[in-house]
Formats: structure tokens, sequence, C-alpha cells
């Protein structure tokens, strides 16, 4: 596992950021609705084998294959973008603009969106035969999620409401720690272990990722669930969106980049004795 030094990945997260503003809207909606895909195909895969197992953390053992599969492919969430596009706007780099970055999360959003939905579409077609019988045992299960984390958070208010947000930070914490696992190694392998090991911590710790939500909830919807579209957006999608984005940034994002590319200056030899002598 060839292993790239902090200073090394965190610049490459620069130019990752830098690379996906400046993308052609063509290209960033593709990718961003093949992520969205992915992702959905592996979180419907992985409440499966929690459904029929009855073993939670074997279905969070296995859900990285799909994050590990997009990255690897050159596609984009927009949990990954939410850390990465701001950082190319902090480094200076020429024409980056808070438009630039507005428009790339934009555009990501969509293209996941669109792309979680077609999943949700094709998978809702299968397990109820084309939409002609009843939700089977795993759209069930789905489906009670969706209500869990909608009607079931907004029965405590306000508090539900912060619940889901810091969930949603603690969530992309991990996701883009996921990210810039990609970026450690030069190694297949190696970015895929880097991977794994966040991604299958959020998944089981059941935290709020943004664009597994675009999957689940709709097909919760299309499974019968008990919630409103109204119910998703505004106690769920709204605020795991905004926890993505702050714990993103605030956790790996502009920790990585102030502590390896804007070090502070080091300490001399003999400000170290002042201060002892003082």
């Amino acid at each position: 596992m060839a292993y790239l030094a902090p200073a090394e990945f965190v610049t490459k997260m620069v130019d990752a950021g830098e690379s996906k503003i400046f993308m052609s809207t063509r290209d960033t909606i593709i990718r961003a609705y093949m992520a969205g895909a992915i992702l959905a195909l592996a979180a419907v895969f992985a409440v499966t084998i929690t459904q029929q197992t009855g073993i939670p953390i074997l279905g969070a053992a296995l859900f990285p294959v799909g994050f590990c599969m997009l990255y690897l492919l050159g596609f984009d969430l927009l949990t990954g973008v939410f850390v990465l596009a701001p950082l190319a706007l902090l480094d200076g780099r020429p024409g980056v603009t808070w438009g630039g970055v507005l428009r790339n999360w934009g555009l990501v959003f969509i293209g996941n969106f669109l792309g979680a939905l077609t999943v949700a579409l094709m998978m809702g077609f299968v397990f109820t035969f084309g939409f002609t019988a009843p939700a089977d045992k795993v759209g069930e299960f789905i489906a009670h999620i969706g209500e869990r984390r909608t009607v079931g958070y907004a029965a405590h208010g306000t508090g539900g409401w912060f619940t889901i947000f810091i969930r949603g930070m603690l969530c992309n914490w991990m996701v883009s720690t996921g990210v810039v696992g990609a970026m450690i190694s030069t190694t297949v392998s190696g970015k895929v272990i880097a991977m794994w090991m966040p991604i299958m911590l959020f998944f089981y710790m059941t935290f709020e990722h943004s664009v597994v939500n675009m999957f689940l909830f709709p097909f919760g919807l299309l499974m019968g669930g008990q919630f409103s579209v109204g119910d998703y957006f505004f106690w769920n999608e709204i605020p795991t969106v905004l926890g993505n984005l702050v714990g993103g940034l605030a956790f790996t994002g502009l920790t990585l980049y102030t502590t390896h590319v804007r070090t502070a200056p080091k300490r001399t030899v003999v400000q170290a004795e002042r201060r002892l002598a003082a």
C-alpha cells in the first residue's frame, strides 16, 4: 500500500476541488447521477442483508462496496464535493469563486437525486412485480425506516430536527474521511481499505447521509411508508444536507487544510526555553 504523506494528499484534495468546479455541466451531472445510482444500489443491498440475516453489522460491513466502486470510477457524491470544492476557493485558485462552488454543489445534488430516484423506481418495480403486488419484506422494512426517520423525529420537534442535523454532521465526518482515503494511497487495495473503514462505521451507526436518503425515502414512499414528501424534505433531507456540509468541512476539510497546507510557524528552541523558564 503506497502511502502519501498528509501534505501530499491534502494538496490532491485542493486540486480535485478545483477540477470539479471547472468541470462541464454535462460531465458533472453524469458523474453525480452514476454516483447516486451506485450508492442507492449499495444501500438496498446492505438493507436486504440486514433484513434477511438480522445482523446489522453484516450489512454495514458490505455497504462500502458501492462507495468504493463509485470513487474508483471517478464519480461524485454531494458529501464529497461539500468538502473538496471550498478548499480550492480557500487556496485562492485562479478563477474559483463562490458562484462556482455553489454551481457544483447544485449540479451534483441534482445528479445524485436523479440517480438515486432511478434506482428507487427500478427496485420498487422489482420488489412488487411491476407495482402489481404488495411490498415484500425488504420493501416493508425500508418503509418503516422512512417513517422512523421522518415522523419519528418530528415527534420531538426542534430537538428532533437538530438530532438529524448532528447525525448528518457525524455522517460526513466519516464519509469525507472515506473520500480522503481514496487519495492517501496509489494502489487500488490501499484506496479500498482506507475508504472501507469510515464508511462501515457511519452506516452501522445509522448516521444520516443525504444521498443514501435520496434513495431510502422515495423508495419507502413507493413501498407504502406512512409519511409525506414534505415530511421527507423538512424532517430529513434538509437538516441532513446542512449537517453533511458542516460536518464534512469542519471535521475533515478545514482541519486537514489548515494543519497540512496552511501550517502555522514552528516554535523555535529559544521560544520553547523562554516559555519553560517563565
